[in-house]
Order: C-alpha cells, then sequence, then structure tokens
C-alpha cells in the first residue's frame, strides 16, 4: 500500500537548518528563530472551523480526527457522552495515529480516546487535529507515543493554553504545553505530570515541569470519583502480542514510578 506523504515532518525536516541561527563570536548560538513559514501553519492549525458540531441520530457529538501529516480524516461514534468507542473504531484510530515515517501502527489506549473525545465536546469543536500520534520506539523505556498512551493535539479555535488547564483537571494525565510548536501533549500516566517546553520544532528539548500540587491534587479529585490510574505500560513491539496482552489484563492496576517521558516536538 502506497504511504501518504508525511506533510508535517517534511516541512520540519526542511525548516531545521533555518530554525538554526549562526553562532556568534565566541561561538556560541543566540535564541532559536521559529521560521516564518512553520509559523503560518500553526496558525492555519488553530483555526476554528465553520458549521455546526457533527452529532449521530441521538444528537451526540460525533468524535473527528483529523491528522495533519497524512491529510485523513476520520468520524467515530460514540457509545455514551464519555465516549466509549467500538473495537473497530479503536482500529481506525489506531491506524490515524500511526507513525508517518515508518508507517507502524499500534492499538491505541482506549481512554485517550475517550479524552481526546472530552476535549472535543468540552470546546465544541468540530474536529480534533492531530500533530502526532503513535511513534515508533526507539528504544524499550521511553515515550508514551510509543505505547499507543499520547497524543500531541490541536484543538480548532481554542487557545492552547487553555486546553492544556482543562485537561488537567481530569486526573491521571501528562498535559505538555509546547508554545513554540505550536501544539499540547495528552497522554494517560498512573501520575499526573505536568510540564511545558519552549523548545522550537526539531530542537532539543526544554521541558520544565509545572503546578505538581495540582497534579497531585486533580488525582486525588479523580479517585473521588471513582476513577483508577491506568495499568503499567510496556512496549511490544508485536502488536498482536500487545492486543492479547491487552485483554488478558484483568488484575487491579498498580502503582509504578512517575514516567517523566521528555516528548520530541514532532
Amino acid at each position: 500500500m502506497k504511504r501518504a506523504a508525511p506533510l508535517l515532518f517534511a516541512l520540519l525536516s526542511s525548516t531545521v537548518a533555518l530554525a538554526e541561527p549562526p553562532p556568534t563570536a565566541s561561538g556560541a548560538r543566540s535564541k532559536t528563530v521559529v521560521p516564518v513559514r512553520y509559523t503560518e501553519h500553526v496558525r492555519t492549525w488553530h483555526a476554528p472551523v465553520d458549521g455546526p458540531v457533527p452529532v449521530d441520530e441521538f444528537g451526540r457529538p460525533l468524535l473527528v480526527l483529523s491528522a495533519l501529516n497524512t491529510r485523513e480524516r476520520i468520524v467515530l461514534r460514540p457509545a455514551g457522552e464519555r465516549g466509549g468507542f467500538a473495537a473497530a473504531d479503536l482500529d481506525r484510530a489506531a491506524f490515524l495515529l500511526r507513525d508517518p515515517r515508518s508507517g507502524d501502527a499500534y492499538p491505541v489506549e482506549p481512554r485517550l480516546v475517550d479524552i481526546v473525545y472530552d476535549i472535543e465536546t468540552h470546546f465544541q469543536s468540530r474536529e480534533i487535529r492531530v500533530v502526532s500520534g503513535y511513534r515508533t520506539p526507539r528504544r524499550l523505556a521511553g515515550s508514551n507515543h510509543g505505547k499507543g498512551r499520547a497524543i500531541d493535539l490541536v484543538v480548532p479555535g481554542a487557545n492552547d493554553a487553555e486546553v492544556a488547564a482543562y485537561v488537567r483537571t481530569l486526573g491521571f494525565v501528562g498535559v505538555g504545553v509546547y508554545p513554540t510548536s505550536g501544539f499540547v501533549h495528552v497522554d494517560i500516566r498512573d501520575r499526573s505530570y505536568y510540564w511545558s517546553d519552549s523548545s522550537g520544532p526539531g530542537k532539543r528539548n526544554r521541558e520544565r515541569g509545572i503546578l505538581g500540587e495540582l497534579a497531585a491534587t486533580s488525582d486525588q479529585a479523580a479517585r473521588a470519583r471513582g476513577e483508577r490510574p491506568p495499568q503499567p505500560a510496556t512496549i511490544l513491539f508485536d502488536v498482536d502480542a500487545a492486543i492479547r496482552a491487552r485483554a488478558a489484563s484483568v488484575a487491579p492496576p498498580e502503582a509504578e514510578e512517575e514516567d517523566l517521558d521528555r516528548e520530541a516536538s514532532p
């Protein structure tokens, strides 16, 4: 099957050299300058979508995912007001969230899709724009992007800071704000962690942890609502094995050390 061109990654690779300023006389480099072309793309990502929110026959909003890399778009039907998507729809989501560089796909965690649906309905958006979903892991321990547990997204018509502030209230989530690169990272984890990263596209991370007390409070509130943290995740390079492992996971979840993974820019 012919793969769609990874448009966003092509854009990033073509602008990295432009984003890197020349060294000063002392050999040090000045602050990164984001190319105008990339800034224009970020503005386009955040542009609102005209028209009513698409709904099903019961009046429930549909989940619409639009991949910026491949220009693919899918519409998913929730089972209830809080989400809940059929296995076939989760498979469609996993394919849309595949790594555009390698073409690899991986099963997506149902709770992550439910959170994305929650975000879409909260902001009454017509779609969620996906900057990055699954990324093929390069090592056994690493990013939640390599575990089907993370997504970098944009909510058209909404400010990234407002999106991040809302997701922080949900509990058991990782929330990263990338003001220069222009998106919000959302993942699921057993202990919430929030950060900000001012690095530009294709640049070394400049992560700074923030709002530690709020993270703990949000998790406590989630527990009080009867929610439980997700089970520890491991990277399984065999997709069939990952599906079997998920189906066999019936034991209560156990706490694990906080995964302070450093997410790369898309």
